[in-house]
Order: structure tokens, then C-alpha cells, then sequence
């Protein structure tokens, strides 16, 4: 996944989860920030960001914010990108996969993907991960209601006969493991696990991550326990 144009700004300020005020060439410009979650340990003041620029002329806002510099890493922070890089690595990731279809409906919710192989039936649900400490990336960065109702709809999808998969997209490289923030949200946590136990596979990749670019990379350890996350 690449983006048409990229600069790199200085971050100024987030006064509201929708906008940003970046130094970019010597001027403060209002750029969208195409992500609604906390983002605090990512947009700090004066910290590099790169900025992609809108295709829609006609827009407020000419840029995008889409991904910040942490230490010698690019975390990529748009909301729409681990979706995007989703479908671009599926067909490798699901290899016998005759069908790959976006966006399908079951039961009260809408999964990012539908697959089939000639033996298997899978829904799929892509969860975008930010937040990172010491290497342990979590999710997620703020409670998500909406979250915890895919995983539930997940294993009713294990109900009805189909295998259900969570991907949890790091949107970043050169981390520890994933854990779900139960810190933030335990009825995330606890419904991740529920999920589990019942037989929907968690997988987790990180990402590698430019300033204008961002491809799914590798497998990520996964762990959902608290005795894991103590390990």
C-alpha cells in the first residue's frame, strides 16, 4: 500500500480527535487525522509526522496525517491502511483461497473479508494496532464497543460452521508480541479470550512501515493470558 504524496511536518497540536495543526514549510497547516483513537504516546509536540495529500480537491483539509516518527521507527496511524494492506497479502496468507471478497455481512456485522478454499468458509475481521511500550504492542488504545461486538459475531460465526479469524495488523515493525489492552478495555480482553477458546484464530503481523508505504511483514507472537502477559 502507497500513498500518491508524502511530506514531512512537525507535530504541533490535536485539538479534537478529527484534526491536527502541523508545521509544514515554515506554515501551520490543519491536517485530517485518519485516526479517531487516543494516539497520546504517538502526537506529541514536535515530533516528526508525515503528511499524504488529499485526492479530493474540494475537501477542508488538503492533508492527511498517516504516520508519526517514534525513536529510529515509523508507526504508521492510518485507520484505513491495515485494511488495504490486508487484501494486498490474503492471497499469501490464505494461499488455496479461491475467493477473497471485502466487506460481507453476517448476522448483525459486516466483516472485512469473506474467504473460501474448495474445503473451507472463513470470515474475517482486520484490527489496525498504534500502541506500543517496550516492544509489546496492545489493543486496543481506547474502548471499543464496536470491537467487542465483531469478536462476539465471530464465534457465532464458529456457531453456524465457519472458521472466523481476528488479524491484527502492527502498524510498525520490530516488536515483542501483541496482547489485548485489558488495561483500557478488559471486556476486550475477556471476549478475546472467550473467542480463542472457542476456535477463533488470533493472528497478529507486523508491518514494514515508510513514510509513504507500509506491507504486511511477519507473524507476531500472540498473548492472550494474563499468566502469558506476566511471562
Amino acid at each position: 500500500m502507497k500513498y500518491e504524496t508524502v511530506r514531512e511536518g512537525i507535530f504541533q497540536d490535536r485539538p479534537n480527535r478529527f484534526i491536527a495543526y502541523v508545521r509544514l514549510d515554515g506554515e501551520t497547516v490543519v491536517c485530517h487525522v485518519k485516526n479517531t483513537g487516543r494516539c497520546r504516546e504517538l502526537l506529541i509536540p514536535g515530533v516528526t509526522v508525515y503528511l499524504a495529500e488529499g485526492s479530493n480537491p474540494s475537501r477542508k483539509t488538503k492533508w492527511d496525517l498517516v504516520a508519526v516518527k517514534k525513536g529510529n521507527r515509523v508507526v504508521n496511524i492510518d485507520s484505513q491502511a491495515p485494511n488495504k494492506v490486508a487484501a494486498e497479502a490474503l492471497p499469501q496468507i490464505f494461499p488455496q483461497a479461491s475467493l477473497i471478497r471485502p466487506e460481507t455481512t453476517f448476522g448483525t456485522s459486516r466483516f472485512d473479508f469473506y474467504l473460501e478454499t474448495p474445503e473451507r468458509r472463513i470470515f474475517l475481521e482486520v484490527k489496525g494496532v498504534t500502541l506500543e511500550e517496550d516492544g509489546v504492542v496492545r489493543f486496543p488504545d481506547a474502548p471499543t464497543e464496536r470491537g467487542v461486538k465483531h469478536i462476539r459475531e465471530l464465534m457465532a460465526c464458529i456457531d453456524e460452521g465457519y472458521e472466523a479469524y481476528v488479524l491484527f495488523v502492527i502498524q510498525m515493525k520490530q516488536v515483542r508480541y501483541f496482547t489485548p489492552n485489558v488495561e483500557t478495555h478488559p471486556t476486550f480482553g475477556e471476549v478475546l479470550r472467550e473467542a480463542s477458546a472457542k476456535g477463533v484464530k488470533i493472528l497478529a503481523y507486523d508491518c514494514e512501515v515508510l513514510p509513504g508505504e507500509m506491507t504486511l511483514r511477519e507473524p507476531v507472537e500472540v498473548r492472550i493470558l494474563e499468566e502469558e502477559r506476566r511471562a
